[in-house]
């Protein structure tokens, strides 16, 4: 089993940034995930924890991977996007909870945000997808 390491650096209303980070290929990104909002699905972030994660491939997230038995949660994914703000505070969100990974951190317009977030998710799929993988988030 692969593992995957997730450490959360920063949280704000713009999101919960992080580190992501596969040794054993050699890989590291950067993530943006919704604010923690007590596990709220659509709101928040998922919590602290150990995680299978799976191939999942949809029309609107081809080649990806879910991140399996989240409590009270389905459908997370490991996906491509920018935004992970609160919502409910004005802010943009590319999720509705799900973990989405890129090359840097900086800013879109006055918001927080990762960048290269296409080439970056693509990068982790090619160098993990032979592997069973398990994600800890810190």
């Amino acid at each position: 089993m692969v593992k995957v390491y997730l450490k959360r650096t920063e949280e704000s209303d713009h999101g919960t940034f992080g580190y992501l980070a596969v040794p054993e290929v050699g890989f590291s990104c950067y993530t943006a995930e919704l604010p923690w909002r007590d596990n709220k699905r659509g709101e928040s972030c998922i919590p602290k924890g150990t995680y299978k994660l799976v191939p999942f491939s949809s029309a609107k997230h081809p080649n990806v991977y879910q991140v399996e038995n989240v409590p009270d949660r389905d459908s997370i994914l490991i996906h491509i996007g920018n935004y992970a703000g609160d919502t409910n505070k004005g802010f943009k969100a590319d999720s509705d909870g799900c973990i989405m990974l890129g090359k840097s951190l900086g800013y879109l317009g006055k918001q927080r945000a990762i960048i290269a977030s296409k080439e970056t998710v693509q990068k982790f799929v090619e160098l993990t997808k032979i592997y069973p993988l398990e994600l800890i988030i810190e």
